[in-house]
């Protein structure tokens, strides 16, 4: 069986999700074809959605700007998996905690922009995380803090704080797993 996953290219780290989830997919007996969205048209076709991470207040304009929010709202609406991380995280938020940043309200939860640090101040560190057997390696790069959490399941905490959160099915994480070659994240998300 062949899916298609759709990755929000307007800025991130496009490569980096599409080679995560081809290989969580291979992990699970499917091939994966990746698309790259950058304009309206092309997230119906797709059977999992993937959010970077960027800059927040770019990729909230661009998607709004292209006609992608409302097809990124459809998919979910449909049932349809979506992973977001970092400003990914912020971005499908109910709220950003910043007004520059049109949210798409697809996870019932408030973030706060670098909340963790600066650049200078990114770090990586071992997660429990619900639905997998062995910690897992985050890498946490200007990342949001989740501040609040309303009717979400929380899947990770770091230092007290939710990192990754379950919205029926979005998947959102303050962490990048795309990063770190472990793709366990990406399957939790899309094949569990």
């Amino acid at each position: 069986m062949a899916i298609t996953a759709g990755v929000v290219a307007v800025q991130g780290d496009v490569n980096e999700h599409a080679e995560a989830v081809v290989e969580a997919a291979a992990d699970h007996g499917e091939a994966a074809t990746v698309i790259e969205i950058r304009e309206s048209g092309l997230v119906e076709d797709c059977d999992v959605l993937l959010m970077p991470g960027g800059e927040s207040t770019t990729i909230s304009r661009l998607i709004h700007r292209e006609g992608i929010a409302a097809e990124i709202r459809e998919h979910v609406a449909s049932g349809k998996p979506v992973l977001a991380t970092c400003a990914g995280l912020i971005v499908a938020a109910s709220d950003a905690g910043d007004d520059r940043v049109e949210t798409l309200d697809l996870l019932d939860v408030h973030v706060q922009r670098n909340a963790f640090g600066r650049q200078k101040d990114s770090f990586e560190a071992p997660l429990d995380v619900d639905g997998l057997d062995e910690s897992f390696h985050a890498v946490f790069i200007r990342a949001p803090v989740i501040s609040e959490v309303g009717d979400v399941d929380v899947l990770a905490t770091w230092d007290g704080r939710p990192v990754a959160v379950r919205d029926g099915p979005v998947v959102g994480t303050s962490f990048h797993p795309e990063l770190t070659g472990d793709h366990r994240i990406h399957e939790l998300a899309f094949f569990e």
